[in-house]
């Protein structure tokens, strides 16, 4: 107790940090580092001699923040601290990793990009195989281990539609009596991966903000997620259970793009599934969630900081919390309007390294579906794609959540099945074949073919040299399909090697029933019954012919493309155990 006269003792509470620091974008002399905290506070980001502050903007009650780092030397390797109003909370005490490093990009060396896709993340159950981020983590702390420079996540980074029973946990606690009055806080900093979901929910004693109420969701399926309040507890499983993964995003930057999974199963195939989802009640909160949470946990560390700079939401959202607001009901709309009006955000972005381009496409969000009209992307979208596609340089790499290059068989089988449904054979028939189409997931870029077309145009006068001197490679970098393979342009004639290269899944193998049709799929001469059934709904020749040259491979793994000059080649690896990668096969790309 206080003696008479004394002064009543004022209680510090530390500031927690809920998630990352994530190494986001970089360049030769600059990095991004993004943190989500427990409550507003001023992030500093120390490296050697060099230093950078931001202020964090709150989005539904939670905190983030990217701090743009410069001033430092291509290819820099330097140990970095995180400071969350003066005190550090990163690195960890403790930790058995090594000091997480800034790691900046030498444009006149070898550049490696690491990318995969599909990760199903917790799985305390074993059920998905062991996680190749965990096992690159730990190779990567070997003394011999050659580092990738770019970790790039192609799509399915959390899966908001099959639920871990971990967080099948969260979300009946959360849920409760089906909208009780139930308030909830993120995950303190201190609690371990086994702690139960009924500690994460209850009264707010701790003094943070960031906390909500949870609304009514009885119309929402238990095993899905109902908003962006579900989201932050599916990222942060996904990215911090594992102390080994959280090192791993912390010291490798990483860029992403989504897919189907990280909103829902199928998402965006038709027009006629986009009516029948927007029916659903519960969806708006879903689909305006799912974008939402994207928008900060994800696409924001995809831009560089000048693309950040022009990026009128995240000026908006920070101006709103510098006053102390709060800028979800913004970002809510944004994301709404993403939803609805397509060219009204723009996820897909590209970037230059020395003689490599990089473009990563938006395959999901941003595609045309309409009732008389139907493409992969927008108009706008497409334009902005068209200027991507430029030589001039040593290699192009175009990542696509989806494979551009699908096995042939199954290539003919969804032009087919989009024709069908489009009403090739009638309306009766294109009933049918709407159905086929969300049932069988054939909903990639086959089965969009005039944007398959427009895209196979545009790579041809690239690989030919007609739009600037022709790349050494042309190649898309894709997941989605949960097994790996490589496939090469056999026709028409180019200059350059144009290439599609698969690794998928990370982690969530494909049923063993489901690899034995996919084993034939990519078999050569099985494409040729379902190029005459295409032929049978008018579907044209496409204006490309390939063949798959190596695998397919159905074990959990990641490919890794190095790029030296005007060479190129691909290596993918696999875990054989938590902490071990191995290689499966290494190709050369260039000839």
């Amino acid at each position: 107790m206080d003696g008479e006269g004394s002064h009543p003792v004022e209680r510090r509470v530390m500031t927690a940090l809920v998630l990352g620091p994530l190494l986001r974008h970089v360049g030769e002399r600059t990095a991004t580092v993004w943190v989500e905290t427990d409550r507003p506070c001023r992030v500093l980001v120390r490296a050697e001699n060099v230093e950078a502050v931001a202020d964090t903007f709150t989005l539904h009650g939670h905190h983030f923040a990217l701090v743009e780092v410069g001033g430092l030397a291509p290819g820099a390797r330097v140990p970095y601290q995180v400071e969350l109003n003066g005190a550090r909370v990163w690195p960890e005490e403790g930790s058995a990793f090594p000091a997480s490093q800034l790691r900046t990009l030498d444009p006149s060396g070898t550049l490696r990009v690491s990318f995969g896709s599909c990760r199903r993340s917790p799985d305390r159950e074993g059920k998905h195989g062991f996680d190749t981020l965990s096992a690159l983590a730990h190779h990567l702390v070997r003394p011999d281990a050659t580092w990738p420079d770019i970790l790039l996540m192609v799509g399915d980074q959390v899966y908001a539609d099959e639920l871990d029973p971990a967080m099948r946990e969260i979300v009946r606690a959360r849920r409760g009596g089906h909208g009780s009055n139930i308030r909830e806080v993120g995950i303190p900093a201190n609690l371990s991966h086994d702690t139960p979901a009924k500690a994460l929910v209850g009264n707010d004693t701790s003094g943070s903000t960031g906390f909500q109420e949870a609304k009514p969701s009885e119309a929402c399926p238990d095993d899905e997620i109902a908003d962006f309040e579900e989201y932050t507890h599916l990222y942060k499983l996904a990215w911090r259970e594992d102390p080994a993964v959280r090192w791993l995003l912390s010291t490798v930057p990483t860029l992403t793009v989504f897919d189907d999974h990280d909103i829902r199963d199928d998402w965006n195939t038709s027009y006629a599934w986009r009516q029948q989802m927007w029916a659903l009640p519960w969806w708006r909160d879903r689909i305006v969630g799912g974008i939402s949470s994207y928008w900060v946990y994800q696409h924001l560390g995809n831009l560089s900081p000048e693309g950040r700079l022009a990026d009128a939401v995240y000026a908006a959202a920070r101006e709103v919390s510098a006053s102390g607001g709060d800028s979800g009901k913004l970002v809510d709309e944004f994301a709404e309007r993403a939803d609805r009006e397509p060219v009204t955000a723009h996820w897909s972005y590209a970037h230059e390294w020395g003689g490599t381009r990089l473009v990563v496409v938006d395959s999901r969000c941003s595609r045309l579906l309409t009732p008389d009209r139907r493409g992969m992307l927008d108009d706008e979208e497409f334009d902005w794609l068209d200027r991507q596609f430029q030589g001039d340089v040593d290699h192009l790499l175009v990542a696509s959540s989806l494979p551009y290059l699908l096995t042939p068989a199954i290539h003919h089988a969804e032009s087919w099945n989009e024709a069908v449904a489009e009403g090739a054979w009638g309306a009766r028939a294109a009933n049918v074949g709407e159905k086929i189409r969300q049932a069988a997931d054939l909903e990639h870029w086959a089965a969009f073919e005039r944007s398959f077309r427009e895209v196979a145009n545009d790579i041809v006068a690239v690989a030919r040299g007609e739009r600037g001197s022709a790349p050494a490679t042309v190649a898309f970098l894709s997941g989605d399909v949960h097994y790996s393979y490589l496939a090469r342009v056999t026709s028409p004639d180019v200059t350059s090697e144009v290439v599609q290269v698969v690794c998928s899944p990370l982690r969530n193998p494909l049923p063993s029933k489901y690899q034995w049709a996919n084993r034939v799929a990519c078999a050569r001469g099985v494409g040729v019954p379902f190029r005459w059934l295409a032929r049978m709904a008018r579907v044209p020749r496409p204006p490309l012919r390939w063949r798959v040259t190596d695998g397919p491979w159905f074990d959990n793994a990641i490919a890794t493309v190095e790029l030296t000059g005007r060479d190129s080649r691909v290596r993918w690896q696999s875990p054989t155990a938590a902490t071990e990668l191995t290689q499966v096969s290494m190709v050369s790309l260039t000839r």
